[in-house]
């Protein structure tokens, strides 16, 4: 089934602005400097852990931020999260309605096969 693109343009656009409307999902996109756990963000932004899981699913529902996964030797791999955009731009087109573009800087193959990994964590 097809859906409205303008439903969807708006979905995200409404995503979009949620999410930076947010003062601590603003925090934690300005305290990502580098992949971080969850524990590792609620400490830096000094965000309860509670919240901070709130805020990360808001912000990946949006797309701003990515998903990637922490290996680790002793098999209890860890879910890392990271900025997924460079900018943000809302505009209004000639048929009157927002169009919201995510720019999104170019991904490394190694990037591109933790993606992946994300992936098949999620299916299974």
């Amino acid at each position: 089934m097809a859906r409205d693109r303008s439903a969807m343009e708006s979905a995200e656009l409404t995503a979009v602005l949620d999410a930076l409307d947010d003062a601590d999902a603003r925090a934690i996109i300005r305290g990502l400097e580098e992949p971080m756990t969850a524990s590792e963000i609620s400490e830096t932004c000094d965000i309860p852990l509670s919240t901070t899981y709130r805020k990360l699913d808001l912000l990946t529902d949006a797309a701003l931020l990515a998903e990637g996964t922490q290996i680790r030797a002793d098999g209890h791999h860890a879910t890392t999260y990271e900025v997924a955009f460079d900018e943000v731009r809302i505009a209004l087109n000639e048929e009157r309605d927002f169009d919201v573009a995510v720019g999104r800087p170019e991904r490394t193959p190694e990037e591109r096969i933790a993606d992946i990994w994300t992936q098949v964590r999620r299916e299974t």
